[in-house]
């Protein structure tokens, strides 16, 4: 009797501790994943410093100042001044405003069309399916940045064009993935016992679906916020993108370069938040994927 309470009182003890850890553990091992936290605490300081931009500085970004052009980092201007007496503190935090909101755009535009057009093609398949990918594989031919170019100079110079242009690229790339992870989901059991019990093609879709597609989804997105961002700035730098005197990432860059010699704080601070986003958001991809992807996560 004795040992046979011990035995039980032994298997009884680990079942209220697997009930517990379901609960907690995917939140817990995510935090603990270090690109994953690397990532967002990077990412979320240079979000409150570009947030907090009315708060860190009083000056005006696009306020010349002929008497105080090339001042170097100081007190009064802790990233210096560039050519036209202009704060570049002040030109930094509210075109990282312009920059982060617009890869944000070109993100969500990109991936709304993409992923519709993935589910399309991926569930339907036929004649709709074929003529979809047939054109994201137009699209996906040329490459990226020089369709961003084209459809640029098409429409022509400016943030809201840069941003079409830009998001007119990612969408064959959603599509892509969406219609290749929508096409294996959609041969599983559980896909086809919904269809014998009488459920519609966009209730599938919507509850079976998408919730499958959704991590690729995630990961891609997060990959992408660095790439839209690096051409956004790309477009602003040759001066397709923002229109001066508006502050912008790229536009501060290009503004800088021809003075790189003289003064090197307008190149090297607004390079300097760039990388650090681009960085930050590629970590919490990688993060995300290690998580997120079933081939991946443990």
């Amino acid at each position: 009797m004795n040992d046979l309470s011990r035995d039980t009182a032994y298997t009884t003890e680990p079942a209220e501790d697997h009930s517990l850890a379901p609960r907690r553990n995917p939140v817990l091992r995510a935090f603990r994943h270090r690109s994953l936290l690397a990532g967002t605490v990077i990412c979320a300081i240079l979000i409150l410093l570009v947030a907090a931009a009315p708060l860190l500085t009083s000056a005006d970004p696009n306020k010349q100042s002929p008497m105080t052009i090339f001042q170097p980092p100081s007190v009064d201007y802790p990233m210096g001044t560039d050519a036209f007496g202009r704060d570049l503190l002040a030109r930094v935090l509210y075109g990282g405003r312009v920059s982060m909101l617009s890869s944000a755009a070109v993100v969500m535009i990109g991936a709304f069309f993409g992923t519709l057009m993935g589910l399309v093609a991926g569930y339907f398949g036929g004649r709709p399916g074929f003529v979809i990918m047939r054109v994201v594989d137009l699209l996906l031919a040329f490459p990226g940045i020089l369709l961003a170019l084209a459809i640029t100079a098409i429409l022509g110079p400016g943030l809201v064009n840069g941003i079409i242009a830009i998001s007119i690229i990612l969408i064959p790339v959603y599509a892509r993935l969406v219609e290749g992870a929508t096409t294996e989901v959609r041969a599983l059991p559980f896909v086809d016992a919904a269809v014998t019990l009488g459920a519609g093609p966009w209730r599938i879709i919507a509850t079976h679906i998408v919730p499958n597609v959704m991590p690729s989804i995630i990961v891609m997105t997060t990959t992408w916020l660095g790439i839209a961002l690096l051409w956004i700035t790309a477009l602003g730098f040759i001066g397709l993108g923002v229109q001066p005197p508006n502050a912008e990432w790229g536009a501060i860059l290009n503004d800088g370069q021809q003075f790189i010699t003289l003064a090197w704080w307008m190149t090297v601070f607004p390079g300097l938040f760039l990388s650090l986003f681009v960085v930050g958001v590629n970590l919490i991809g990688d993060g995300l994927r290690d998580e997120l992807d079933p081939k991946v996560a443990n």
